[in-house]
């Protein structure tokens, strides 16, 4: 399971490429950049130019460069407008309902005694995603999504020195049985 589809995945790399060449680029350059099919390239390209992520010129100079400001753009904005956003489960609050019906149905959500946790992740998931810039990410310094933002006090603490190596600290490693 991934949580960025390849579309999005894709997206965050053409833009990185935009950012890194400020002059632009066309389909062709980019798919052979990141060794990507250039017909999927293009349409992501589409994609951001519809969503205002991009401008494009036609021409023998033409290609697309970068639209909006790469550090006034958020991970979690990117991922709303090119993979319908993000939702950990199918009963996340706060998601936008799935194009198709059957993908928002669960039959154990009335019962279901974890569902409150899980929308408390989804929260807290989306809270880093919001922190984070195009460009903060781009540049590989990640500012917004830090310690603090709340999302390592989740891990399990373990009362042993096993996988970490000292007491009472969080366990990164999954725990044996």
């Amino acid at each position: 399971m991934t949580m960025l589809s390849r579309k999005a995945d894709y997206a965050l790399l053409i833009l990185s490429y935009l950012h890194s060449h400020p002059d632009g680029g066309n389909a062709r350059t980019i798919a052979e950049q990141f060794n990507l099919s250039r017909p999927f390239v293009a349409n992501i390209l589409k994609l951001l130019c519809q969503a205002g992520f991009v401008s494009s010129s036609r021409g023998v100079n033409g290609g697309y460069v970068l639209r909006k400001n790469a550090s006034e753009t958020t991970l979690a904005t990117l991922l709303d407008s090119i993979q319908e956003g993000f939702r950990l489960t199918v009963c996340t609050e706060h998601s936008p309902p799935s194009p198709r019906a059957e993908d928002d149905i669960c039959s154990l959500e009335s019962g279901c005694s974890i569902k409150g946790p899980l929308t408390e992740i989804h929260r807290r998931i989306m809270s880093v995603l919001r922190g984070v810039t195009l460009g903060e990410l781009f540049s590989g310094v990640v500012t917004g999504a830090t310690v603090g933002s709340g999302l390592l006090p989740m891990l399990p603490v373990v009362d042993s020195p096993g996988c970490c190596g000292s007491v009472r600290q969080a366990c990164h490693e999954p725990a044996t049985i």
